[in-house]
């Protein structure tokens, strides 16, 4: 599998901001099906097609483009947005500047933020859904019961990654079967002198927030994010807060790696996989780094995974934006048809390839997931099904949690000071986007 990195995984203020200050997500005309669904080889000999891509997606489509461009004679380019890759996006289509496809995150408030109603075209009816897994089919891409996102590969799921020979010589044969046992295996680990947790604080700290959504994710399954997107619950109310309240008491218990401030991500794979740290709660993009490390035997042997909630092993489900693609209204009918033949052909007879290319999970029960593709992988993939939703996920915007955390673990934020700036630009951001109670 390709390296993945994320790029942005939260909304930032100014960003959002600035965006509906051109152009209100929450107006629009409404939404229309699209004229028709192509032939996946249908000719476009003379059509030239622009995907946008960020800097961790950019070699995904490869073998996709490849084919498609064999099988219809069209052309396809593949245009690289700098990172931060979705306030980027946003603002150029706030100006009106719009590819055929891009790469998106599939998530409501992301879809919002692209004002999906007026830019985006429908999905609904596609060819390709019948294919999907139907635990994963509607999982994501929705708003307001539209479908305005293709999803390519399995959403990201909030876990622990761990090293099994590190649990195999603490005496360690069960993985924690909730919270509770998460932090007394922790515990056990620290008083034989392994570190339990690597975390980093360094540069930009996005894997904080992972610590807080995981303890959230029953909350979330009793509709924390309702009630916090109708202005009813607070990130300072004690559920959230609590949640912050006790990653910060972890740090201060020493349950991390020494060099938590100034750690960075490209410091935790090689932690995990020389058994330096015993855990890391992380997504997908941090299993790209250690394929980078090591190939597919060398991580069976040494790295597993599981889910972890309060309540038992559930996940939280995070969909970022190498998942999925959208289709833009450009206002050119025939390129707006050859995106959608493009989204059937890669989701229709491109797909085995794809996965194939890509060494990752299948979407689709017809297509069998490659050899290769290691088994934590496989056990990300299947904890999807009875996952719960991140805030990126059923917030209707994502305030930035992470980097207020990274200023709590430097120093310079309290965690009372991290919910309050927290909840203060989730509201801001709500406001701007007229949703009521703000």
């Amino acid at each position: 599998m390709k390296k993945r990195f994320p790029a942005a995984l939260a909304l930032t203020a100014t960003a959002a901001l600035a965006l509906a200050g051109c152009s209100d997500p929450g107006a629009g005309g409404g939404s229309s099906e699209p004229a028709s669904w192509p032939a996946q080889d249908t000719d476009l000999s003379g059509t030239t097609l622009t995907i946008w891509a960020a800097q961790n997606s950019n070699t995904v489509p490869d073998s996709v483009v490849a084919g498609f461009e064999e099988l219809t004679g069209a052309t396809v380019d593949v245009v690289t947005i700098p990172d931060p890759y979705e306030q980027s996006i946003q603002t150029k289509v706030a100006t009106g500047d719009k590819p055929d496809l891009a790469f998106w995150q599939p998530t409501a408030s992301q879809l919002t933020a692209l004002n999906a109603s007026e830019n985006l075209q429908v999905l609904d009816d596609a060819p390709w859904l019948e294919a999907y897994d139907p635990a994963l089919r509607d999982i994501t891409g929705i708003l307001d019961d539209t479908r305005y996102a293709a999803l390519i590969t399995t959403p990201a799921v909030q876990g622990v990654y761990y090293n099994k020979q590190v649990f195999a010589d603490a005496g360690i044969t069960d993985v924690p079967a909730d919270w509770d046992e998460l932090l007394t295996v922790a515990r056990q680990l620290k008083s034989s002198g392994e570190t339990p947790f690597f975390d980093f604080g360094g540069g930009t700290p996005w894997a904080t927030q992972w610590w807080v959504q995981v303890q959230l994710a029953d909350a979330a399954e009793d509709g924390l994010w309702d009630r916090v997107n109708a202005g009813e619950e607070a990130f300072t109310d004690p559920t959230i807060q609590g949640a912050i309240n006790t990653y910060n008491d972890l740090i201060g218990e020493g349950l991390f790696n020494a060099n938590l401030k100034t750690a960075t991500f490209e410091d935790q794979g090689p932690a995990l996989l020389s058994g330096d740290a015993a855990m890391a709660v992380q997504v997908n993009s941090f299993f790209g780094q250690l394929q980078s490390l090591a190939e597919t035997p060398e991580l069976d042997e040494k790295i597993g995974f599981f889910p972890i909630a309060p309540s038992g092993n559930v996940g939280t489900f995070i969909p970022d934006q190498s998942n999925a693609l959208v289709a833009f209204k450009t206002g050119d009918a025939g390129r707006e048809a050859a995106a959608r033949q493009l989204l059937s052909y890669w989701l229709g007879d491109g797909y085995a390839d794809f996965v194939e290319a890509q060494d990752t999970v299948s979407l689709q029960t017809g297509v069998p997931t490659p050899d290769g593709v290691p088994q934590a992988l496989l056990d990300v993939s299947a904890s999807l099904g009875d996952s719960v939703g991140s805030m990126q996920a059923l917030a209707i915007v994502n305030p930035d949690l992470y980097l207020n955390l990274g200023d709590m673990i430097q120093g310079t934020q309290t965690p009372t000071q991290v919910a309050e700036a927290t909840q203060a630009q989730f509201a801001e951001l709500a406001k701007a986007i007229g949703a009521s109670g703000f």
